[in-house]
């Protein structure tokens, strides 16, 4: 019935809306800016209603969460670096009725999943930055979706991605888009060095292998690249113990994806951190079953640490 359009990797950070105002930074992540507006554009032009978005930074402890809360409209001031966003304001509608039919799949297919429209449940930053370009004006609706899963399998957030997809694809009226909210490596400057790495990454190590895992996505190695997701996410410092990347790539297919990836916004560093904004081509999968490699025990990998 409906569509998964178009499925991508994002990153917001907040030094993206410093780069608006007037300073220092002013001009400085021009080039992420555009990558945002550009996966907008793309949006528009394959009809999409709704922006589904996997979202780092909503923390959640147990469940997997989504914020489809029918209009969002506030200031936003980040806790966690308020000399970089302060008073943000947004608005955008949300979409309750796709919200729920995504938990209600996620359930069926075995990931106990939540869905809140009833809430004052503000969204976080990793859905707020990228909707202010890619939805200035508001035009699609937007669903939030936990992604900072503190004690959760990756293999479960792979097949909550496959869930909600087929969620889409066999009983939605509309065309959507899936946004996985985060970065790669995440490890941060330690304090008092973070002006001298607002361009850079934290160490030769990280971002080796960062380039080494964009070049996999670009060749399409995913079986490669989905058996060493685990490992990567905790020894790569990713954002979110990577569960929005296993999200992504559940809904695209896992290991079987045959897709490769275009970088729309190439691979630049931020504050120590590894970021980039690419798309994923959505290709036709078998939705008869989960594909499955995403129950293998390579995924049983549990985040009780933080990096």
């Amino acid at each position: 019935m409906g569509k998964l359009a178009l499925a991508a990797k994002i990153t917001h950070v907040p030094s993206m809306y410093l780069s608006e105002l007037d300073g220092p930074r002013k001009g400085t992540r021009q080039d992420a800016i555009d990558g945002h507006r550009e996966i907008g554009r793309r949006c528009r032009a394959l009809g999409v209603d709704t922006l589904v978005v996997f979202d780092t930074h909503w923390l959640v402890n147990a469940n997997y969460h989504l914020n489809c809360a029918p209009h969002f409209k506030g200031s936003y001031t980040s806790n966690e670096l308020p000399h970089f966003i302060s008073n943000l304001g947004y608005e955008f509608l949300g979409n309750p009725s796709l919200g729920k039919l995504l938990a209600k799949a996620c359930n069926e297919h075995g990931v106990e999943t939540l869905a809140h429209d009833a809430t004052t449940l503000a969204p976080e930053y990793g859905t707020l930055v990228p909707m202010r370009y890619m939805n200035e004006d508001q035009h699609f609706k937007v669903v939030s979706v936990s992604a900072l899963c503190m004690a959760h399998y990756l293999n479960d957030s792979a097949r909550l991605g496959w869930a909600m997809r087929r969620a889409v694809e066999d009983h939605y009226d509309g065309t959507v888009a899936f946004l996985a909210s985060g970065s790669l490596s995440h490890r941060f400057a330690q304090n008092g060095l973070a002006p001298d790495y607002a361009f850079r990454i934290w160490s030769p190590l990280l971002e080796t292998l960062d380039r080494e895992v964009v070049q996999m996505w670009q060749r399409g190695e995913w079986k490669k690249f989905c058996e060493m997701l685990p490992e990567y996410a905790v020894k790569g410092h990713g954002e979110g113990f990577m569960h929005d990347t296993a999200m992504l790539l559940g809904a695209l297919g896992w290991s079987d994806y045959d897709g490769q990836a275009e970088i729309v916004t190439p691979y630049f560093g931020a504050s120590g951190t590894g970021q980039l904004n690419a798309v994923f081509p959505v290709t036709p999968q078998d939705g008869s079953a989960i594909p499955q490699a995403q129950a293998s025990a390579a995924l049983g990998y549990q985040a009780v640490h933080r990096l």
